[in-house]
């Protein structure tokens, strides 16, 4: 089902900001109508703040308030391995850890947080060795107690060689601790302690990027340390479960763990020991309390805050005119440029599905091709997102170093082109109106959509009445999100699906796990042993070839035919960057907060106006 069609919102958005109780409705005329219907998108702009961050001092503020946020689920675990395979779970956990250092996009540059680095390379060995050193005075912390406890190399290096690096445990970490040698074979990255304070990350080969490879958060591993060598596996998969009281996980983090109660709340502590200081020697954050209430689905989510009972919101598509109109004194809307990121649509290649008729097609680039060209963004820009929202045309994302924009999509909505493709390929569209492969197969197949999104099913319906203009049929199907990544990840018996990965890559070789052939989450064809196709093996090698390389103008000209290859055989088709909205309320003092499409909303460093 659509929701109501763009003028029929329009109009109804017009009225409503020209009536007001008691009064008479002032009458629009045709005219005036459709100018507001055209530039619906503009008149909602011009009542928002653009704010973004372009590298400003933070303003020292004053302690103090309970910052009221939302989460859609209960956490499953609070123990930071079994958190890797939960999105939910791992945004919570990482409220208490700190990350080793933290990269710049503004400037490009890497800048320390709980560690200090130095990189050295020996050209002639043609090793790399990455030196860190913690900050003095970093400590683990408990909400309610005075103790604390150092935090030292050996919480990292214990992490790193005997929870990430062993086997038993199947961290999501362990194959990032191998690097492709020169010969095709594989080479470790060897994590050593130096003392108490100091640690090292020793490279078999010298790597362009090697502080994004070893950045890592700190988790407590003199916990974990003794849970293994007490229990092993087990000993350390039992720590830290939900049923436990979560004000013995320790922090070295922002916040300090207090209480859990599921289904309601969670409930965090500011950490008056965290490292980082405003100039007037406050810790940050100034919130004392932020709760996190368990609020189920995102219409809970709006309707708390619409109460009144949550400080932020980021609206859907179909909220943005209500939250925007309706803004008072009590929140400010502000906007981001479209996002670095998108969903895309995906097509299932992996020959475990190779009896289906659908395979045949799928493994055909000028299907997808095809596929891509009878994708109508402008269509779904108009009607789904208001107007606001952006093609996606490249694959890297402006910020990315090596983002080129005339390295971009050739196969862009054209109904006619998408007929000569598959035409081209051996099929035949009938005077029934029914696209038929070579073999005289009616073209039908599945795209699997994730339930809880109702704007992506706005988008999958458009697709499919574009789809049936050239004789396809494509049937949307709703699913529950988990059962998408088991789909993805363990059973692979889906056909196409419209999907999106978090956040944009600044790095090109940020995303091995689903670019390389060999990667989990190579989603159309994921885990192969060696390269299914010509062209994937050649990413292989320019991925692999251009990670390595120090040279920027050898390193571009490989992430240049990198970028040319996707965008030509069309593995994933990108849809649309939708501009984002979110709302804060006016209670809290703004100078310090930022929005964006690079750093989204920063609350860390906000205080209350009270």
């Amino acid at each position: 089902m659509f929701h109501k069609t763009m003028p029929t919102l329009v109009a109804a958005a017009a009225l409503a900001m020209l009536c007001s109780c008691g009064q008479k409705t002032p009458e629009m005329s045709l005219a005036e109508i459709e100018d507001y219907r055209s530039h619906a998108g503009q008149h909602l702009i011009e009542r928002t703040r653009y704010k973004p961050f372009k590298g400003e001092s933070f303003v020292p503020g004053k302690s103090g308030g309970t910052w009221n946020d939302s989460i859609l689920q209960d956490p499953k675990t609070f123990n930071h391995l079994i958190a890797e395979r939960d999105g939910t779970s791992t945004g919570i956990i990482e409220q208490t850890s700190e990350w080793l250092v933290d990269y710049d996009a503004i400037t490009r540059q890497w800048l320390p947080r709980a560690a200090y680095y130095e990189i050295e390379t020996d050209e002639a060995a043609g090793t790399l060795t990455v030196h860190y050193t913690l900050r003095e005075g970093l400590v683990w912390s408990w909400q309610g107690k005075k103790e604390t406890v150092p935090v030292t190399s050996d919480d990292i290096v214990f992490w790193y060689n005997e929870i990430e690096g062993d086997p038993a445990f199947q961290s999501s970490g362990y194959s990032g601790q191998f690097v492709e040698l020169e010969d095709g074979g594989e080479g470790h990255v060897d994590c050593i302690r130096i003392d108490d304070r100091r640690f090292d990350f020793i490279f078999p080969r010298i790597i362009a990027e090697p502080l994004l490879s070893t950045n890592c958060s700190i988790k407590p591993g003199f916990i974990y340390r003794e849970a293994k060598e007490k229990q092993g596996v087990e000993g350390v998969k039992d720590l830290f479960r939900t049923s436990d009281d979560p004000a013995q996980i320790p922090s070295c983090g922002k916040w300090l763990f207090s209480e859990y109660k599921p289904a309601q709340r969670l409930v965090y502590k500011r950490n008056p020991n965290h490292w980082e200081k405003d100039a007037n020697g406050k810790s940050i954050p100034y919130v004392d309390t932020m709760i996190c209430h368990i609020v189920g689905d995102q219409n809970t989510d709006y309707l708390l805050f619409r109460q009144g009972k949550l400080e932020t919101y980021a609206p859907r598509p179909e909220e943005i005119d209500e939250v925007v109109n309706s803004q008072k004194n009590d929140y400010s809307v502000y906007r981001a440029d479209g996002s670095f990121s998108a969903s895309f649509w995906s097509f299932n290649q992996n020959p475990k599905n190779s009896d289906q008729g659908y395979y045949k097609w799928f493994c055909k680039k000028e299907f997808r091709q095809a596929m891509s060209c009878i994708l109508n963004r402008e269509r779904i820009i108009t009607q789904t997102y208001r107007g606001l929202a952006d093609p996606l045309y490249t694959f890297f994302a402006p910020p990315n170093a090596f983002y080129d924009e005339t390295i971009n999509l050739k196969y862009r909505y054209d109904r006619n082109r998408s007929l000569e493709l598959l035409r081209s390929a051996g099929f035949v569209l009938g005077q029934d109106g029914i696209l038929r492969d070579s073999e005289g197969q009616a073209v039908e197949f599945d795209m699997t959509i994730n339930s809880a999104s109702s704007t992506t099913s706005d988008i999958a319906q458009i697709i499919a009445d574009e789809c049936q203009s050239i004789g396809i049929k494509l049937n949307v199907r709703q699913t529950d999100f988990q059962k998408i990544v088991e789909m993805l990840t363990a059973t692979y018996d889906w056909q196409s699906l419209i999907i999106g990965f978090s956040g944009g890559s600044i790095f090109p070789s940020q995303g091995s796990n689903v670019w390389v052939s060999g990667g989990n989450l190579h989603l159309w064809h994921p885990l192969q042993q060696k390269p299914a196709t010509d062209w994937e093996a050649r990413v292989d090698w320019l991925y692999n070839t251009a990670s390595y390389t120090l040279d920027r103008q050898k390193a571009k000209a490989y992430w240049d035919e990198y970028q040319q290859i996707i965008l030509e055989q069309c593995p994933v088709i990108y849809l649309v960057c939708p501009r984002s909205f979110f709302a804060i309320r006016n209670r809290w003092n703004q100078e310090n907060f930022y929005y964006d499409n690079m750093y989204g909303a920063r609350t860390e460093y906000i205080f209350s106006q009270e």
